[in-house]
């Protein structure tokens, strides 16, 4: 798997574009921080790694509360583009509805090369609050829980429960997954 598999080279700058602006997104993983810790704790995992980290909150809450080690990957974050080693719990929490229709598979095949035992998933189904310059939502895939379930599964992974209450206000906005 190389980088371009995954993004291409007009919508990485974009994206660094978004994740450097004032208020730019990728700034709130750490709400999920005890689902994190929960699932790391119940999979035994000794290895955990943040899928499109953006500002790299959830790795920082999951150290200062835990002491474990993430690592932090995201392809439009400097210092941390370098394409990860598995690990046994991958998180990938509201990245994959922002990933271009056309490297969508080679996303989901990437984090299936990458999961040793479980994925932690977590999928936006609504419209984000920001726009791409060209005026697109961010959120390019805009699919309800069963799509994504089923888009997910067809990748080789399968659902596990339970899984773990999310912290929205409205979290039927979103689809919480927990996977191996």
């Amino acid at each position: 798997m190389t980088r371009d598999d995954v993004i291409s080279e007009t919508y990485l700058a974009e994206q660094v574009r978004l994740h450097a602006a004032p208020k730019g997104y990728g700034g709130r993983g750490d709400k999920w921080r005890f689902a994190v810790i929960s699932l790391a704790t119940q999979f035994a995992a000794e290895t955990i790694l943040d899928y499109g980290c953006g500002q790299g909150t959830l790795g920082v809450a999951v150290r200062a509360l835990s002491g474990r080690t993430v690592v932090d990957y995201d392809p439009a974050r400097p210092g941390l583009d370098a394409l990860p080693a598995p690990a046994d719990l991958v998180v990938c929490t509201d990245v994959l509805e922002h990933i271009e229709p056309d490297r969508l598979d080679a996303v989901l095949a990437h984090l299936r090369e990458l999961t040793q035992i479980a994925l932690f998933a977590v999928v936006a189904t609504r419209p984000a609050s920001k726009f791409l310059s060209d005026g697109r939502n961010a959120h390019l895939f805009i699919k309800d829980a069963a799509w994504w379930t089923r888009t997910i599964t067809s990748h080789g992974f399968r659902s596990v429960a339970p899984v773990p209450r999310s912290p929205l206000k409205k979290p039927s906005r979103e689809v919480v997954l927990v996977l191996q």
